[in-house]
């Protein structure tokens, strides 16, 4: 059901962004639920969930993470709310991932692993969400971005700590993973091989005239077998009103003053300076660092060296960086050397907390100062933003006081003389049934999985509209529950489905039977065509396995499954929406030869590469978490999932 996501945690990498998922929701400003509460890495409140060496997960922490996890995947899959989340087993993939993220920060603390100040500055810093009106990191919109989404600096501190040291641990756990030529070689050949069959096709719509009308008794029937198909999901009629600078009154112009301020304070930006284009490569230790940087003084392209240390261009690849982000990013040391070093050349080994850094200078590029005159009015906008997102942000303080203080969303709305919108009951993804020809507003698809996630007892919430410029008061104002649609109302829709399912299952018969005979040695368009019936002749069909894994199109179903069947080997496969059943024949299978093809084979090569890389990286941590020893408390597990699920299902 949640396979995607399922797919995702079961790469081991995955572990080092478990805190991302978090930040995640930071940068992307989607939201974040409530009561958030420690997500620190000391495992939180409640119930002990597992017991990971001297270490403690709390189901308060668990819960957090799973409403994260979920509201992630909704994102994609909107109707996956936290009950079918948790039913698809989503919040055991979280434990799972959760307990092996706390066995490496174990394993880490007995090491002696751990991660800097400047890593995690560097990392906040670099943040787009952080960043103000000149483009660099800025504190105060660090610490309003965290006080709406209601989080602390240590809780985000945390979660990059411990993301930073998991990729220490498990990069190079899983970067040197090399498949041997006899696994990749067949491999690669299967991918060459093609195969010719038929297929033929038996229409629904061929049988709909010996279908007889359904008596009374068949349409209660087939509706009461059939009421998920006729249930209307849960509605909502919701209540907002948009919070935008329109409410603010005049906002005072930049004063010369502040304009002076504001050059002067950032002249790392409109004064001179260098930035650099650099690859660079970080190894484990002193002696493969110095054994690279021999390669490239001894004539090596730095590409080169580094492609046979195992590190490919997207690895090494850094872009152009100022010196402030290079120090953010490693450390002064590394900075320093790194514009020291000329155009083309190489820093020596240099030690820093995440192993030692090799750098070469792909580029150099000289910026001249700009004088003040030349950008007054861009500072004066910036400035202008500046205090009007300011502004906002006090008035959205000022709402959320109200609210705080016992305010309803009618109180506030007066007392703000904002304008309200109602809509009809609409659905998760922002459509009203009983209104067809209902547009939903933009502003309102933001709204919905909050909106859906709450109840109509809850105090009204203000919602972040479009990068902190618009803002919404948002109240659930009517819940109506999932229900069938009455029968006497879909009637002939009930009707009609009946009579579509009773082609579909005579053209299964019909097919079954095709089947059959081709199956005792009839040809196949031979036993098509015995039918009787004037079904449409067989097709040929066929091609190689590469050409449909490079195309950008969805490969045909019966075409696919060309590729399970045996030379002469007969098959049915439904089609969508019962439009009837597909007849595939197989023919011929004609074997590949990658050795013909280098290209495909190192292609191969590196996707084995990771497959393997990913099974060390598994029993790396299997052998982790034996070794700081992890015991799980599956009743509390359960309990949680339950109490999840009863929250998810409100």
């Amino acid at each position: 059901m949640i396979s995607f996501f399922r797919r995702a945690l079961s790469s081991w990498l995955v572990l080092g962004l478990l805190g991302l998922i978090m930040i995640a929701f930071i940068v992307t400003g989607v939201g974040t639920p409530g009561g958030l509460g420690d997500m620190g890495g000391g495992g939180g409140a409640g119930d002990t969930v597992a017991k990971i060496g001297k270490l403690r997960l709390g189901s308060v922490e668990v819960t957090q993470r799973v409403q994260l996890a979920q509201q992630n995947v909704q994102q994609q899959r909107p109707e996956v709310d936290l009950a079918t989340f948790v039913k698809g087993g989503g919040a055991d993939d979280v434990v799972r991932q959760l307990i092996s993220a706390k066995a490496l920060e174990a394993f880490a603390r007995e090491h002696g692993i751990g991660a800097s100040k400047r890593l995690v500055d560097g990392d906040i810093a670099s943040m787009e969400a952080f960043k103000g009106p000149t483009g660099q990191f800025d504190e105060a919109v660090y610490r309003s971005v965290l006080a709406q989404r209601r989080l602390t600096d240590a809780q985000v501190r945390a979660d990059l700590t411990g993301d930073a040291i998991r990729r220490q641990i498990l990069l190079p756990v899983g970067g040197g993973s090399r498949a041997p030529e006899g696994l990749v070689v067949p491999y690669a050949s299967l991918m060459l091989e093609a195969r010719r069959g038929q297929i033929g096709f038996v229409p629904s719509s061929l049988m709909q005239g010996a279908v007889k009308a359904p008596t009374e008794a068949d349409v209660n029937a087939w509706y009461s077998r059939n009421l998920a198909l006729y249930t209307v999901p849960e509605r909502r009629v919701l209540r907002y009103a948009l919070i935008s600078k329109d409410q603010l009154g005049t906002i005072a112009p930049p004063t010369e003053a502040e304009i002076t301020k504001f050059y002067n304070s950032n002249a790392a930006t409109y004064g001179a300076n260098e930035s650099r284009s650099f690859s660079q490569v970080i190894l484990p230790d002193e002696a493969a660092a110095k054994a690279l940087a021999a390669k490239v003084k001894g004539g090596s392209t730095f590409a080169a060296a580094a492609q046979a240390a195992g590190f490919s261009p997207a690895d090494t690849a850094l872009g152009v960086q100022t010196r402030a982000q290079i120090t953010e990013l490693a450390s002064a040391d590394v900075a320093a050397a790194a514009f020291s070093a000329p155009k083309g050349g190489i820093t020596a080994p240099i030690k820093s907390s995440l192993g030692w850094y090799v750098l070469h200078v792909d580029n150099i590029t000289q910026s001249a100062g700009r004088p003040l005159a030349a950008v007054r009015g861009e500072i004066a906008a910036a400035i202008e933003k500046q205090k009007v997102d300011e502004a906002i942000a006090d008035l959205i303080a000022a709402i959320e006081d109200q609210v705080s203080d016992g305010a309803s969303f009618d109180d506030v709305v007066k007392a703000r003389k904002l304008t309200v919108i109602t809509t009809p009951p609409v659905l998760p993804n922002g459509m009203a049934p009983e209104q067809p020809a209902w547009k939903t507003p933009p502003e309102l698809q933001v709204l919905l999985k909050t909106a859906f996630d709450a109840s109509p007892d809850d105090d009204p919430t203000v919602e972040n509209i479009g990068n902190g410029e618009l803002h919404a008061l948002l109240k659930v104002g009517q819940v109506i529950p999932a229900a069938p649609e009455p029968l006497p109302r879909i009637r002939e829709r009930v009707v009609n489905d009946f009579k579509v399912n009773q082609a579909f299952e005579r053209a299964r018969t019909v097919a079954k039977a095709i089947i059959a005979k081709a199956d005792s040695g009839v040809p196949f368009a031979k036993a098509i065509a015995d039918a009787r019936l004037n079904l449409p002749p067989p097709q040929p069909a066929g091609g190689r396995q590469i050409d449909m894994a490079q195309s950008k199109q969805q490969v045909p179903p019966p075409l696919a499954l060309m590729f399970s069947l045996t030379a002469g080997s007969n098959r049915m496969l439904e089609a969508p929406d019962k439009q009837g059943w597909f007849l595939v024949h197989l023919d011929t299978i004609e074997k590949g030869d990658a050795s013909k093809a280098p290209g495909l084979i190192e292609a191969t090569r590196g996707e084995f590469n990771r497959v393997l890389g990913q099974e060390f990286l598994q029993q790396f941590v299997n052998a982790v978490e034996k070794g700081v020893g992890v015991t799980r408390n599956d009743a509390a597990i359960t309990k949680l999932k339950h109490q999840i699920s009863g929250a998810g299902s409100q």
